[in-house]
C-alpha cells in the first residue's frame, strides 16, 4: 500500500504514465493547479509552502525510484511539479505569466542547462531528481522577472 502511495503521489496521479511528454503532462496537470493554490499566500508563505514541497518531493521522488527501480525515472514528475513552482515565485498570477513561466519553464528543465545536468548525473536519490528542476526552475524565473521588469506591459 505504501509503495503504491508513493507511485501515486510522485507520478501526480499517474500523469507520469503519459506515452507522450510525461513531464510536460504533469507541469500542467500538478503543476500549474497547485501554482493556482499556492498563489494566493503571501510571499514569504509561497516561500516557505515551496520549502515545504520540495522536501515532500524529494521524499516521494525518492521512493518512487527505488520503487520502479529506475534512475531518474521520466514517469516521476512530482520534481516538475516544484520546478515550476519556483519558476512562478513572486511572478504576478494570470494567464500570459503562467503560460509563459510553463514555457520557459519546459524549456530550461528539457536543456539541462548547467549545473542541472551535473546535478542529474552526481546527485543520488530524491534530491537529485527535484533538484535539477529546482534549478531549471531558477532560470525560468530569472527571465520571467527580467521580461516584467524590461516589458512589464507584455504579461499583464
Amino acid at each position: 500500500m505504501k509503495e503504491k502511495l508513493n507511485i501515486i503521489i510522485a507520478t501526480v496521479f499517474y500523469t507520469g504514465l503519459s506515452p507522450v511528454a510525461p513531464g510536460t503532462v504533469g507541469t500542467i496537470a500538478g503543476g500549474i493547479p497547485l501554482y493556482y493554490l499556492f498563489s494566493l499566500l503571501p510571499p514569504v508563505q509561497y516561500l516557505c509552502a515551496i520549502y515545504v514541497f520540495f522536501w515532500f518531493s524529494c521524499y516521494f521522488a525518492h521512493h518512487a525510484e527505488k520503487t520502479l527501480n529506475e534512475k531518474d525515472s521520466s514517469k516521476i514528475v512530482i520534481d516538475e511539479v516544484i520546478g515550476y513552482l519556483v519558476a512562478m515565485a513572486f511572478v504576478p498570477t494570470n494567464l500570459k505569466t503562467v503560460a509563459a513561466g510553463f514555457l520557459l519553464f519546459r524549456f530550461f528543465d528539457i536543456q539541462k542547462t548547467y549545473p542541472s545536468n551535473l546535478i542529474e548525473k552526481s546527485v543520488p536519490g530524491g534530491l537529485g531528481i527535484c533538484l535539477d528542476d529546482v534549478v531549471a526552475g531558477l532560470y525560468a524565473n530569472v527571465v520571467l522577472q527580467f521580461i516584467l521588469f524590461a516589458a512589464p506591459n507584455l504579461l499583464r
